[in-house]
């Protein structure tokens, strides 16, 4: 009978210990997640089939009168996605031109944004006279994106000048005749 009362005492102590053990968990637990967030900066012209365009003038009929910009193009949007960093909490797109082209003013204008983007878009300025030197046309960008493709972001209406027009800075006199002359223009994302 030793034997089995201690063989009972040794399990009810095991019992008494492993409920015990359970005993020390409580009625909440916790763990981590650890997040990562790329910073993002991207920005491209749509439709990107078809982003190259042609403007132009139209020769007067009547002598004593000047050459006429051909209708302004209003089929090119720009998009972009942008995750902002900590140390800048904002971000810019610029706007140049590589090439000035003699008398001419091209000129572009970024609508108000509009499609199926979201977060903090940025605001557009008025009407530029591109230069080479890079002027901001869209300012304030936080945590947005603009959507993708024709009819999201900003729409661009391009248009030309013969120089002395409002605005402008060309010259008229120095206009020149020419078949084609090819100028591209860049758009640049960057931080305040």
């Amino acid at each position: 009978m030793k034997k089995t009362t201690f063989s009972i005492a040794m399990s009810l102590a095991a019992f008494a210990l492993s409920a015990n053990l359970k005993a020390q968990d409580t009625n909440a637990d916790n763990h981590t997640i650890t997040i990562s967030v790329p910073e993002v900066a991207l920005v491209d012209i749509e439709p990107a089939a078809t982003k190259n365009i042609t403007l132009g003038f139209t020769a007067p009929t009547e002598a004593g009168n000047p050459v006429i910009p051909n209708t302004s193009n209003t089929t090119l949007w720009l998009n972009y996605s942008s995750i902002k960093s900590v140390a800048d909490p904002t971000r810019n797109v610029s706007v140049s031109v590589n090439a000035i082209i003699p008398g001419i003013d091209i000129q572009v204008t970024a609508a108000a944004a509009t499609g199926s983007g979201g977060g903090t878009l940025g605001t557009p300025v008025a009407q530029l006279t591109l230069s080479a030197t890079d002027q901001t046309i869209i300012s304030g960008i936080g945590s947005a994106y603009t959507g993708n493709g024709a009819n999201n972001g900003h729409n661009l209406t391009y248009a030309l000048a013969a120089g002395s027009g409002p605005g402008g800075v060309a010259v008229y006199a120095d206009l020149q005749a020419a078949a084609t002359t090819v100028a591209t223009v860049t758009y640049t994302i960057s931080d305040n």
